[in-house]
């Protein structure tokens, strides 16, 4: 009882001293604040938790615990805010997603803590050993706890994003931080899971024992990543937090085992060293992730294999598909740098590497990507346009990579002062030129190798394929981006030709009617005439941009129960056919199923209008309907002019693709994108001087999905 006090009252003293630590140093930002607050709490808790301990009588016990779980009832929203906060340079768009998580996890928590305050818990006196105390949670205090560690986990999983997304020196500066934290959590995961399996009861002294010594170990981790250097890293991590997460297997596995462990020793009548055991498998386990956790371990075990065990430095085979997977999909130079750099820095364990690439002039390298430059830092030590054109110029005659760290040449320096050693022991520098044939794309710098080991010859053979490998994929990039440039070209030449036409006849008339305005002001038969020109002039631009407009929105269907015929006939009775054409309708009763009335009929709609112009005089249009094997077909046929082949496969369905003097080529590009929203598709069958056959296909469906 009286250790477990003064292990409490050391972790309090520490981990406050960790928290006020961060006053002194840089001005906090919004993990600093979050971080300075969890740790005054967890100082906090384990104060109280010291002082129920050490409480003479049991009232003043149940007390302080009641002070402690309502401390509790905070430290889930205020470490969710860090952990989404901490070294993200997307910590404001974190935050704003996970708003709603965040007023849930700051509200429950207090609500439970402070409207159930009394009926938290309970502190007996075991008959067997009267110098112990239990705790003993009421229903409030354990749906605290089940809150606790579902809040923990949360912050767990998205201290593991923040550190996949780190690469290089950023994950080097924060590896501590989230080791620290991160064992922490998974004590109080512990402690907190054995609790709520223990139906609220457990040994409170020995389990605080091992609060307080996560706390104490946590902290001191946390306080050699502050002195590697400050919080404020930029890393960015995708949004995905919940997928593919590391926490949530283990977290499983790791209940499921202790969940099973603690009801067999409660079995088998207890185990008073059962903690102590826990907590040493619980030192290994940390022992052994901070060794995986360690580059130069890694490096030098795998050197070691190498040299001793005639293996070769590396699985080529293995390492170069991982390369090529990671930059193939990447169709932006942006991505591409940045999936290369995280690459490179990986397999090379080197914790500093930069691109730079050649602008297109040739005369400037711009900054790209890097594992230890933000991009402002980077622009800032761009080299002088005269040093950048001679190091373009010597990069491009030497295809191999380059010692640069003792080289006295100034485009050496300057390269030098493009990519600063962190450490001094970080080994020598080495640019790769990136050549795609004979065009040189940029140059890729590596430093600060874990470990300080020097490049060998098979790692520059390995750096000159990555390198040509990227350079490769940059040049693809920006050929793509050109040809994308080229078609955004096209189709605005082609829509302002619409335009140029339809508005060149439009101000041909206007211009005609304001000639004579002055002229037969007075008539008023002819006021009364360009009244109703003006008027058509503005129904006729109004409807070309309303048709133009579907162009740039995203099509929004709102499907409900209907029947397909009433649709059909309810758009052929506004249908205003040619003169001359005769109508032949077969109709299946019974096709209900759900759909967006609105949009079909400007589906029938556009299919009669087509069929219409197309079909001769005394031609027919067959209007039919039906249903078979889960599809209902809407049918419209035409004898009238048909469509090539060409036609129909390259140019049917495209905007501003026509056969129409004065059509615009978007009523059948909107019928294709209206009928796929719905999950169906439109066939068509078509031949010269015979005619065409449109066939929509929809699926029938007796509820929405």
């Amino acid at each position: 009882m009286k250790n477990a006090a003064i292990i409490a009252s050391v972790a309090a003293i520490f981990g406050g001293g960790v928290g006020l630590w961060t006053l002194f140093r840089k001005r906090p930002s919004i993990a600093g604040w979050a971080f300075l607050a969890g740790m005054l709490l967890l100082a906090l808790e384990a104060a109280f938790s010291g002082l129920a301990v050490d409480a003479n009588e049991v009232w003043a016990a149940r007390s302080w615990q009641l002070w402690r779980l309502a401390v509790m009832s905070i430290l889930p929203g205020t470490w969710l805010v860090f952990s989404l906060s901490y070294a993200r340079g997307n910590a404001g768009e974190f935050l704003f997603r996970w708003r709603f998580i965040l007023m849930a996890a700051f509200t429950f928590p207090l609500a439970m803590a402070f409207v159930f305050f009394r009926q938290l818990a309970t502190v007996e006196i075991p008959s067997a050993t009267p110098d112990s105390r239990l705790l003993q949670l009421g229903l409030p205090g354990w749906i605290l706890y089940g809150m606790f560690l579902a809040g923990v986990l949360l912050v767990l999983m998205n201290l593991e994003q923040t550190f996949r997304a780190a690469v290089g020196t950023m994950r080097w500066r924060i590896k501590f931080m989230i080791l620290g934290l991160g064992i922490l959590f998974a004590v109080r995961a512990y402690t907190s899971s054995e609790i709520l399996l223990m139906r609220g009861r457990g040994g409170e002294a020995s389990l605080l024992e091992v609060d307080s010594a996560g706390l104490l170990i946590g902290c001191g981790l946390m306080v050699r990543s502050l002195l590697r250097g400050p919080m404020e890293v930029a890393v960015y991590p995708s949004f995905t937090v919940l997928q593919n997460s590391l926490v949530l297997l283990l977290a499983g596995i790791y209940l499921l085992a202790v969940g099973v462990l603690a009801k067999i020793m409660q079995w088998l009548g207890g185990n008073a060293s059962f903690h102590a055991k826990v907590f040493a498998v619980l030192l290994l386990l940390v022992g052994a992730v901070v060794t995986g956790f360690s580059e130069r371990a890694r490096l030098i075990g795998g050197r070691f294999l190498s040299r001793y065990l005639q293996r070769p430095l590396y699985d080529y085979r293995t390492v170069w598909r991982s390369f090529t997977e990671a930059i193939a999909s990447r169709v932006k130079q942006e991505e591409l740098c940045e999936a290369a750099v995280r690459q490179v820095a990986e397999i090379f364990k080197a914790l500093s590497v930069s691109i730079w690439l050649v602008d297109e002039k040739r005369e400037n390298l711009v900054f790209a990507n890097s594992t230890l430059l933000s991009p402002a830092k980077g622009n800032e030590l761009a080299p002088a346009t005269e040093t950048a054109r001679e190091i373009i110029r010597i990069m491009e005659e030497r295809p191999e990579p380059e010692d640069i760290e003792t080289s006295r040449e100034e485009w050496a320096a300057a390269l030098r002062r493009c990519h600063p050693a962190q450490f001094r022991t970080g080994g020598r520098r080495i640019c790769v030129p990136m050549h795609a044939g004979a065009q040189l794309m940029g140059v890729m710098l590596l430093g600060d190798r874990v470990g300080g080991i020097s490049f060998s010859l098979q790692d520059f053979d390995l750096l000159k394929c990555a390198g040509n490998q990227v350079a490769a994929g940059l040049l693809n990039a920006q050929l793509s981006q050109k040809l994308l440039q080229t078609k955004e070209l096209e189709a605005f030449q082609t829509m302002s030709a619409f335009f140029v036409h339809d508005l060149k006849n439009t101000a041909s008339t206007l211009n005609l009617m304001l000639k004579n305005l002055p002229v037969h002001f007075d008539n008023p038969e002819f006021r009364a005439d360009a009244l109703r020109g003006v008027g058509k002039t503005c129904e006729h631009i109004n409807n070309l941009i309303s048709r133009l407009s579907l162009l740039r929105h995203d099509l929004q269907i709102h499907p409900a129960a209907a029947d397909l015929n009433e649709v059909v006939e309810r758009a052929l009775a506004s249908w205003n056919g040619a003169a001359g054409v005769t109508l032949v309708k077969h109709m299946q009763p019974g096709l209900k199923t759900f759909l967006d009335q609105d949009q079909i009929f400007k589906v029938v709609t556009n299919l009669m209008l087509n069929a219409t112009e197309a079909a001769p005089k005394g031609g027919q249009i067959v209007v039919e309907t039906s249903q078979n094997n889960g599809w209902m077909a809407l049918t419209v046929s035409d004898n009238g002019c048909g469509m090539e082949p060409e036609f129909m496969r390259n140019a049917l369905f495209r905007p501003f693709q026509t056969t129409k003097k004065n059509g615009f080529g978007i009523g059948m590009f909107q019928s294709k994108m209206i009928v796929e929203a719905h999950g169906g598709r439109i066939e068509v069958e078509s031949e010269l001087k015979k005619g065409t056959t449109f066939r929509v296909l929809l699926p029938v469906r007796k509820e929405l999905k």
